[in-house]
């Protein structure tokens, strides 16, 4: 993996830039004023807007060894279909059931849309894929453990929506 110029160093770097401009705020996190037909950009932004530095780092991190891994091995615009749609698609799932649970809450952060890139990569390598799955819990509960708020749903319907998305795109798609 290198530097090279591709969508997800761009969207790394986008991330980097949300993080030193902005906070984690009701407007552009996730939640109930989602469903207030003037706040209709919230499953987009919120995957820009992170928590904190180490939330930041964390997502950055998955998100420079999938994202890139992946993009070696499709195009930049399905890549771009891929995480996008899949991470908007996760953040409304994610934001009725956390309406449904917890009432008044805000989702910040990429790893919907990351969990997204871990399901569809795994779907296409089952040498690797038990090793993803782990890393998926680890991801998603180890932080709790630390006492850290992490919305481990997200993570989980979005390793559900990647895996799914690679299944019904296998043509499309590479296999590895």
């Amino acid at each position: 993996m290198s530097l090279k110029k591709s969508i997800t160093n761009l969207l790394i770097a986008l991330n980097l830039l949300s993080f030193l401009v902005s906070e984690p705020s009701a407007v552009f996190g996730l939640n109930h004023y989602f469903f207030n037909a003037s706040f209709w950009w919230q499953p987009l932004s919120t995957m820009f807007i992170h928590a904190d530095f180490n939330h930041l780092f964390m997502n950055m991190a998955m998100l420079f060894i999938f994202g890139n891994l992946i993009e070696e091995k499709v195009k930049a615009l399905k890549f771009s279909l891929l995480y996008f749609g899949g991470g908007i698609l996760t953040s409304i799932l994610s934001v009725f059931l956390v309406i449904t649970l917890f009432e008044n809450h805000n989702l910040v952060g990429a790893s919907g849309a990351i969990s997204v890139l871990l399901g569809f990569y795994a779907y296409f390598d089952r040498y690797r894929r038990k090793g993803i799955f782990i890393a998926l819990l680890l991801y998603s509960f180890a932080p709790i453990l630390l006492g850290m708020n992490i919305a481990w749903y997200a993570h989980i319907i979005g390793f559900t929506i990647g895996f799914i998305y690679g299944f019904s795109h296998k043509k499309i798609y590479f296999s590895v």
